[in-house]
C-alpha cells in the first residue's frame, strides 16, 4: 500500500478510473451482444434498434478514452456490416 500522500492520492485516483472505464466496457460489451443476438435471431426491426443504440455508447465510450478511437470505429463497422448483411437476406426473401 502506498504510504506517502501523493501515493495514496494516485492510488485513489487509478481506482475511480479503473471502477468508470470497467463500466463502459461492459456497457459496450452488452450493447455489441444485443446487436449480435439480435442478427442471429433474423429480426431486422430488432437489429436496427440495437444498432442505433450501439452505436453512441461505442463513441462514448471511444471520446472518453476507454477504447482506441479506431477500435471504436471498427466495432461500429463490423456491426453495421452484420446488420447490412441480414437487410439483404430480408430482401431477397
Amino acid at each position: 500500500m502506498a504510504n506517502h500522500r501523493s501515493a495514496i492520492k494516485k492510488a485513489k485516483q487509478i481506482e475511480k478510473r479503473y471502477k468508470r472505464n470497467r463500466f463502459y466496457r461492459t456497457r459496450v460489451k452488452n450493447v455489441i451482444k444485443e446487436v449480435r443476438l439480435a442478427v442471429a435471431s433474423k429480426s431486422l426491426e430488432e437489429a436496427e434498434k440495437a444498432l442505433n443504440k450501439a452505436i453512441p455508447v461505442i463513441s462514448k465510450a471511444a471520446s472518453k478514452g476507454v477504447l482506441h478511437r479506431r477500435n471504436a470505429a471498427r466495432k461500429i463497422s463490423r456491426l453495421m456490416k452484420k446488420v447490412d448483411i441480414l437487410k439483404q437476406q430480408v430482401q431477397e426473401a
